[in-house]
């Protein structure tokens, strides 16, 4: 079954007002890898002139996620997340995440194809403060699968 084309367009969010804080950016960090001391070490990022620690730019998923969850449950989509891989994934920003920020996050249905078997969901996720400042745009592409 097609994702019903009804979806392009559609706005979510803005989700509740998530707190970035020092914790989930050094466990974040040591999930993915991450060395850099800017992502522990407050002293390190303010002397980079950062306010704080600052997230890995892979990060902002957390947050996205957190937004498109909303999406994913919507039954008249037609979204089998079970027969979903990730396709693409892309982060812009205005300036770094950091411990301290509180933010919003609304996404955006851009697009919806089907090719063959498989359809392409795009989305893409407004990453603001809840001052309204634009921190982050998380552009993302699910692919469901033939079934």
């Amino acid at each position: 079954m097609a994702l019903n084309q009804d979806y392009v367009g559609r706005v979510f969010g803005p989700g509740a007002p998530y707190e970035v804080s020092r914790v989930k950016i050094a466990e974040f960090a040591d999930a993915i890898g991450e060395p850099s001391e800017l992502c522990r070490d407050r002293e390190a990022a303010r002397q980079a002139g950062y306010p704080d620690v600052i997230a890995p730019p892979t990060f902002a998923i957390v947050i996205s996620t957190r937004s498109t969850g909303g999406l994913r449950a919507e039954p008249d989509l037609g979204l089998d997340y079970s027969m979903v891989v990730h396709g693409e994934q892309s982060f812009t920003y205005s300036r770094p995440l950091h411990a301290g920020d509180v933010v919003t996050a609304t996404t955006t249905v851009e697009s919806i194809r089907t090719l063959g078997a498989m359809s392409m969901l795009v989305t893409s996720t407004e990453i603001t403060t809840v001052a309204g400042e634009h921190v982050c745009t998380a552009k993302s592409t699910l692919v469901e699968r033939g079934r």
